[in-house]
């Protein structure tokens, strides 16, 4: 591990949160993140993770976002922390001036990566039902507080960074179902129910001793929190081609967190929320191929059963997530 000292504007940010005082401390630059600069700073205190937002994406597609996403993702760790205790990391401090946040760093060794675990075809079925239960469980608490929505005016930021990139990005590639897409646009658009994350990925969810972490809430935004469910869910279905030999274990963890979230939905009809994210997985999963955010781990191959069956869902929507997942096994039977 080669420790470097971080850049001074970040350890400028460090000092007026009240977490750098005398010299300067040395870290690690981590990797991983297309939409932040990420390190770990070795505090006296003990190591911390610093995110600064950037304004421009490391993507291929030119991808930018306004870096002020940062002070609304401090603000829902801060929420997330009330509502459910141990589901994010401890926030430190967050530093509007350079757009950056602090947080307890959290050891690799004790807090695994989701998504490199289901790489390995650890395929839990439990935890999966853990992360629909505190997921609701945070949505549910915010809609329950009507001062929630005035903390997150965010719909420009939500829609630069998740409804244009993906619904709108893949509608351009599909002229023939653009009308879908665009619908689906606007019902999540108009949809105000709950605090929602944006970016519930398994690269976003460590698997700690006390159950799932979630980070990297950039997207924070009052709106539809079956955005959220859907795009959870639309991950499990991808990685059936990641790790063909742990499908069935991916597909159980699929119905396990759609029936654990769905069993904490209280703010509204069950139903009419699995249907707007059923409807919600079809065109996520067409933006994972054809949007600004491709999955970087489907080959060619992958990428046109991909295409064919969501292209196929749009066609012919489906109201319940389990159906997208039998669809989806019947497909990869083939």
């Amino acid at each position: 591990m080669q420790e470097n000292a971080p850049p001074l504007d970040l350890l400028a940010a460090l000092a007026r949160m009240g977490l750098v005082l005398g010299e300067a401390p040395l870290g690690e630059r981590l990797t991983g993140g297309v939409s932040s600069d990420i390190w770990r700073v070795d505090l006296p205190s003990g190591p911390v993770c610093v995110k600064r937002a950037l304004g421009k994406l490391r993507v291929a597609a030119d991808w930018r976002a306004p870096v002020e996403r940062n002070r609304y993702e401090a603000a829902w760790m801060r929420r997330a922390a009330a509502a459910c205790l141990g589901s994010v990391p401890d926030l430190l401090g967050q530093d509007e001036q350079a757009g950056a946040l602090a947080m307890r760093f959290l050891p690799p060794e004790r807090y695994k990566l989701w998504k490199s675990e289901l790489h390995a075809g650890h395929a839990d079925a439990a935890f999966a039902a853990e992360v629909g239960t505190r997921l609701a469980r945070i949505h549910a608490v915010s809609a329950a507080d009507p001062a929630c929505a005035a903390e997150f005016p965010t719909d420009s930021i939500f829609y630069d960074i998740r409804l244009d990139p993906y619904l709108v990005a893949a509608a351009a590639r599909h002229p023939d179902r653009a009308d879908a897409l665009q619908r689906l646009v606007q019902t999540t658009q108009s949809t105000k129910r709950a605090l929602v994350h944006g970016d519930v990925s398994p690269k976003n969810i460590l698997c700690g001793p006390d159950g799932p972490v979630f980070l990297d809430a950039e997207c924070a935004w009052w709106g539809d929190p079956a955005f959220d469910l859907a795009f959870c869910l639309n991950h499990l279905l991808l990685k059936c081609l990641w790790t063909p030999y742990a499908r069935p274990g991916f597909l159980a963890c699929f119905n396990s967190l759609a029936a654990a979230y769905l069993a904490g939905v209280a703010w509204e009809d069950p139903a009419g929320l699995e249907a707007r994210a059923a409807h919600l997985l079809a065109g996520l999963f067409l933006a994972r191929v054809d949007g600004k955010s491709p999955a970087e781990y489907l080959d060619a191959a992958g990428q046109s059963r991909v295409r064919a069956a969501a292209r196929a869902w749009l066609a012919a929507p489906f109201d319940r997530v389990a159906a997208i997942a039998t669809a989806w096994e019947t497909e990869l039977s083939r």
